[in-house]
């Protein structure tokens, strides 16, 4: 079937909850995709930053085969060596002492939320002390809680009365941020650099005076590293690179090289609330996708690809960087290892599509800023590849 075949059954039986491009993919490999008619496409958004290993890494493809032969799911009633292997995993190399494992970034955010206030009602004995601070233009999913959490008034709109008990600051500044904290606030929820927002990077004294102000007023610090953790920018967990460490933090995206996973990791002392009955996950963590999940953890850890994602980032930098001085419409060009944003003062949406029509999967978020987040695998060839049909792009808006 071609791509506008499957367009057209699509439309008579999929809800329009998405913009979808009539492109259908049907093939991939490292960086590469290919769609229902044949055509190739450079893949710098990796589906949303999800396949930090590429398509179909050989790894992760053969633990998939392997544990659908074996056992692809039980209950949570009883012990899954697959997932104690990949909360040792993740436990071993970063702040934690447990994880909770659920099937994507809103439900980890969820499970954070409800740990937060019932740790906090249980330590300080206040049923009070259930608010939580974020940041405007933030993003943490699409539940009614993760809604509620989110920062901009696009993803709330039209779903309130949104969950009570969150306040939203201007995103790197302190002050604001000290000042909304009133005795009924648990804790203080951020993405370490946030992703939907715009490729926003705070700094080094924002970040490390948001752990202070929480260690001051006894606050849970919640980290949502459901877009930049996993080697994005080329640390493991993105909050490394400004010297802190959270009571919580979430993951999922890129955590199963593109199986469907959650997964929230805490200290053992905020851990303890949650007791049997207290939360949970049908699907959370089975032998299927914790099997991915540890099949792509040890190849980040051992295919050098904190480095690769650490070199490739400014190699694409600087690319775009040279780019952008040629082009009045670029504005500014920021990120962290392979986690790149390119602020426009036009919208972007266009740009997108040409791109597909020139055969490189771009994507824009906020409006006006181009996100670049290709595999970590991508090769200096795939990136000069894509600033050249960028270029021949920006050549054409002049024109």
């Amino acid at each position: 079937m071609t791509n506008q075949q499957w367009v057209e059954r699509s439309d008579k039986v999929i809800m329009k909850t998405y913009g979808r491009y009539p492109i259908v993919p049907v093939r991939g490999e490292g960086c590469r995709l290919w769609d229902a008619d044949g055509k190739e496409y450079l893949d710098f958004l990796a589906g949303v930053a999800v396949n930090n290993l590429g398509h179909c890494h050989p790894k992760v493809v053969k633990a998939l085969q392997d544990q659908a032969a074996t056992l692809i799911h039980c209950s949570n009633y009883y012990q899954i060596p697959q997932q104690i292997e990949l909360a040792e995993l993740l436990c071993s190399h970063s702040f934690a002492d447990k994880a909770f494992f659920c099937n994507s970034g809103a439900e980890a955010n969820e499970a954070a939320i409800k740990l937060a206030r019932k740790y906090s009602r249980e330590k300080h004995n206040n049923p009070e002390r259930y608010g939580i601070i974020t940041a405007a233009d933030s993003f943490h999913g699409r539940t009614m809680a993760t809604v509620s959490a989110t920062g901009q008034e696009k993803v709330q709109r039209f779903f309130d009365p949104l969950l009570h008990g969150f306040a939203h600051v201007a995103f790197n500044d302190l002050s604001a941020l000290s000042a909304a904290i009133t005795p009924q606030t648990c804790a203080i929820m951020l993405e370490p650099i946030q992703g939907e927002g715009g490729i926003n990077i705070p700094s080094m004294e924002y970040m490390q005076g948001v752990r202070e102000l929480c260690d001051r007023h006894q606050l849970l610090l919640i980290l949502d590293e459901v877009q930049v953790g996993m080697g994005r920018t080329g640390k493991l967990f993105a909050h490394e690179h400004f010297g802190i460490t959270p009571d919580i933090m979430t993951l999922a995206k890129a955590l199963a090289g593109g199986a469907p996973i959650g997964t929230m990791l805490a200290r053992d002392e905020v851990a303890a609330s949650f007791v049997p009955g207290t939360h949970g996950s049908t699907f959370g963590g089975n032998p299927l996708v914790t099997a991915a999940a540890v099949a792509t953890v040890r190849a980040i850890l051992e295919e050098g690809l904190l480095n690769r994602a650490e070199e490739m980032g400014e190699y694409l930098h600087g690319e775009l960087e040279r780019l952008g001085t040629r082009y009045s419409f670029v504005k500014e060009v920021r990120g962290i290892g392979l986690m790149i944003g390119m602020s426009l003062s036009i919208p972007g949406g266009d740009i997108v599509k040409k791109g597909h029509e020139k055969g490189v999967l771009l994507n824009v978020t906020h409006d006006t800023v181009l996100r670049f987040v290709p595999p970590l695998t991508v090769s200096k060839q795939e990136v000069n590849r894509m600033i050249e049909i960028l270029e021949s792009i920006f050549k054409e808006i002049e024109a």
